[in-house]
């Protein structure tokens, strides 16, 4: 079977990770300091931090937002806020607004390229609306140029610019367009909070793991402290008597640090990235040129000041349940990947039944194989495949 979705894992990665292992220090040490400094040089920003999983930078990144900030002219956030977020993503989007105890706004999805349709956006802000998540769905970056527009639309009409949280977890290695002739990896280029995924089956993976990029010092400090129960690690000599007491604790925490061994298997699979991106990016071109003249297939938007880091390739196509047991048969694994968050029962109150590009998009939305494991052999079986589909349904 052609996978969806293959886990990474260098060889290199048995001597050092066997080291760590039996060194008696595994938890957060010298080998998450090597990772997230390697990380800083790698996107050229120095605000990175490693957490246990991209849900715990997601949940920690509204926590940030809720106080004041006066030297930014940020109001904070109060209990009844909004948060205006997609529908379409992983649970693991929205959940994190639900454990912040704020209140859920849909917004719809743009029919070009399955992220939050920013049109919608526009016209549902609100004095209330503080925050705005966001997903590059398949890693494909959504417009951030328009979104700023939009930020600063907000604080000429309600005296705020909300704050943007990028959901990366499909998106490393994906890049944007900030100059005439300069190209930046999301995460970096807009001045938002990043939150990425290293969880098993992303290009990058840890076996578990996120990172959170920080705009500025202040958010990035304390985000050292409230990753780890709000304990200053270095400042753990409490009265110079005992090393292992803390001094004072201004704000909890959680324990969402990452480890050594998660740390050790990140630094052995770094150097690897860059080849498998390119394998994954050429398997993206190759159905973009091949597909687009398929009857049954519709392409979605590819610009030219963006580039997808392809962790999914999604298209649109006629007759999707039938097309995704035909591709089951034929050993390719085809799949919608994430299921609207909308319908759940824990978000009810929240419902939103004027959702038309959702409704629309759920009946045609698939994703095929495009990872850094399909061969140029296997992409070329896989749109056969899809010739051989539209021929049939074309009868």
């Amino acid at each position: 079977m052609l996978s969806l979705f293959k886990v990474f894992m260098s060889k290199t990665v048995t001597e050092p990770l066997n080291e760590v292992i039996i060194s008696g220090y595994i938890t957060q040490g010298k080998k998450v300091d090597e990772f997230e400094q390697t990380l800083q040089q790698i996107f050229d920003h120095k605000y990175i931090l490693t957490l246990n999983s991209a849900t715990s930078g997601l949940t920690l990144a509204i926590r940030l937002l809720k106080n004041a900030r006066p030297d930014i002219n940020w109001p904070g956030i109060e209990s009844d806020d909004i948060v205006l977020t997609t529908p379409l993503t992983c649970t693991a989007t929205n959940w994190p607004i639900l454990a912040n105890n704020l209140k859920l706004k849909w917004v719809d999805i743009d029919t070009q390229t399955c992220n939050i349709d920013l049109d919608d956006l526009r016209r549902k802000l609100s004095p209330k609306t503080k925050v705005i998540m966001v997903v590059h769905w398949g890693g494909y970056p959504i417009d951030l140029d328009k979104l700023s527009t939009i930020q600063d639309e907000c604080l000429t009409l309600y005296g705020f610019r909300p704050y943007v949280i990028e959901d990366c977890a499909h998106a490393y290695g994906a890049t944007f367009k900030v100059s005439e002739t300069k190209m930046r990896k999301i995460g970096t280029t807009h001045g938002n909070i990043c939150v990425f995924s290293l969880q098993a089956i992303k290009h990058l993976t840890t076996g578990d793991g996120g990172l959170i990029m920080l705009p500025d010092e202040h958010f990035y400090e304390r985000s050292k402290l409230l990753r780890w129960y709000g304990i200053d690690r270095d400042k753990r000599n409490y009265k110079g008597t005992d090393f292992r007491l803390e001094h004072d604790v201004k704000e909890w925490g959680y324990k969402y640090h990452m480890n050594d061994i998660n740390a050790t298997i990140g630094l052995a699979n770094l150097p690897f990235m860059n080849e498998n991106l390119k394998k994954c990016i050429s398997n993206g071109k190759y159905y973009a040129e091949e597909l687009k003249n398929i009857k049954c297939v519709t392409l979605l938007e590819n610009a030219e000041n963006r580039v997808s880091a392809y962790w999914l390739y999604t298209m649109r196509i006629k007759n999707k349940i039938e097309f995704i047991e035909f591709m089951k048969n034929k050993n390719v694994m085809a799949s919608q990947v994430h299921q609207r968050n909308d319908l759940n029962t824990c978000v009810q109150e929240f419902r939103d039944d004027n959702l038309p590009n959702l409704v629309l998009m759920e009946n045609e939305i698939v994703c095929i194989p495009v990872g850094w494991w399909i061969t140029p052999s296997d992409r070329e079986y896989i749109v056969n495949c899809i010739k051989e589909f539209d021929t049939l349904i074309s009868k």
